[in-house]
């Protein structure tokens, strides 16, 4: 899914005069497309350059970024390899990762969903709609695909970070807040929306988790690890836990 940038050539300040990036823009996104029909979960905006509120989008970011000579926006983290945009937004798209725990020890167990684009096990969550919070977009997404209701919990706060989505391209990206929820045992999860199944996995570590889900015949999403290890890192700090509610 990732084109491979040598890491010297991966910062913006690099000239790179043969730099090539493959354009991952789905049809549906294409200008000719967007004339004539904008999908409901996307902006019309056929490139950067017809997007008149930069100002505004950089100062609400999640993780900051800068514009190119042209006004365009670029990825945080440098190069991708690739172009377009294969989500709702030009430049940062803020995502909302709700991680739910139940139980202690050898009986601790995380809530995941299949993902029914990509078919792998990974945190229910998405993006946040237009004027919404993070905490109010953390308990929508997670009632959505689980209906799971945790909207009268306060979660911990893991992070604001950028994710290594499929979609990333160098003028269009994800940025998630990641949060933390933790119960005394776990509830009901019935998949729906963007999810196939839903249900919990053994959450002692990294491993074991990963152990499980090989075992399942299924696929961790790798984006989600970096989030699930700060998760764990958080949890197996005593004086730190969170506590159940």
């Amino acid at each position: 899914m990732t084109e491979t940038i040598p890491a010297e050539r991966r910062c913006w300040s690099v000239s790179w005069s043969q730099y090539t990036p493959a354009d991952i823009t789905p049809p549906e996104l294409l200008p000719a497309a967007l004339a004539h029909h904008v999908p409901d979960w996307a902006e019309g905006a056929a490139t950067p350059a017809d997007v008149n509120d930069w100002d505004r989008r950089r100062a609400a970011a999640l993780v900051p970024y800068e514009l190119d000579a042209r006004g365009w926006p670029l990825h945080p983290q440098g190069r991708t390899g690739r172009t377009g945009r294969n989500l709702g937004k030009w430049g940062e798209n803020a995502a909302a990762d709700p991680i739910v725990v139940a139980g202690h020890g050898d009986d601790r167990r995380v809530l995941l969903i299949t993902r029914d684009d990509i078919g792998v096990e990974a945190i229910p969550g998405g993006m946040c709609d237009l004027g919404e919070t993070a905490p109010t977009t953390l308990a929508r997404e997670l009632r959505e695909e689980t209906g799971v209701d945790l909207s009268d919990h306060q979660p911990v706060i893991l992070g604001r970070d950028l994710v290594d989505d499929w979609r990333n391209s160098d003028h269009a990206w994800v940025a998630s807040t990641s949060a933390l929820f933790v119960l005394p045992a776990t509830v009901r999860a019935v998949a729906a929306d963007d999810a196939v199944d839903a249900g919990w996995w053994p959450f002692g570590s990294l491993a074991e988790l990963d152990a499980a889900i090989t075992t399942a015949g299924r696929t961790l999403y790798i984006a989600h690890r970096p989030l699930l290890a700060r998760a764990l890192d958080h949890l197996n700090r005593p004086q730190q836990a969170a506590r159940p509610r």
